[in-house]
């Protein structure tokens, strides 16, 4: 049975281990090993994750027999607007296709829109098609497209999608 849990401040090693088992067949096709090294590096750094569990991110991890499936990171009232915004979500590839990805977006938006969301929004490469169709069946919209710099002249070349809660 598969069990979500919000994470406190020491389960974010955890977090760090799942990115960094998911990145590198997620990203495969789409981004270099160097710049899926370089993001990691970034954004999985314990002192990164734990300056965002500090503002506020709410980490979920999806569990199962006590092994730890995914994760996903949000964040409420994203840029001061009533809005909620999914900035990770990762499971693990043998964890994939079994309602996990599903299960953490359905209570994260449960518990965005109790404390007075409007809307989800998320990012995604607009490469990775497969997420793109997951998000889709989930309810999320296409609205807008945009490219982020994110230093070492590498960019987020990403779909922005939105979900009314």
């Amino acid at each position: 049975m598969i069990q979500l849990k919000t994470a406190v401040l020491e389960d974010l090693v955890k977090v760090q281990s799942i990115a960094h088992r998911t990145w590198p067949s997620t990203f495969a096709n789409i981004l270099s090993p160097e710049q899926i090294k370089y993001m990691l590096d970034w954004m999985y750094n314990l002192k990164m994750l734990e300056s965002q569990f500090e503002k506020g991110h709410i980490f979920l991890l999806a569990e199962e027999d006590g092994n730890e499936l995914g994760f996903a990171g949000f964040e409420l009232n994203y840029a001061e607007r009533p809005k909620a915004k999914l900035h990770k979500i990762y499971l693990l590839p043998e964890a994939q296709g079994k309602g996990v990805g599903k299960a953490l977006i359905l209570e994260l938006a449960e518990r965005s829109r109790n404390s007075g969301q409007k809307s989800l929004l998320l990012n995604v490469n607009k490469y990775n098609q497969k997420a793109i169709e997951f998000y889709q069946r989930l309810g999320f919209k296409e609205i807008y497209k945009e490219v982020i710099d994110i230093g070492n002249g590498y960019v987020m070349d990403d779909v922005v999608m939105e979900l009314t809660l």
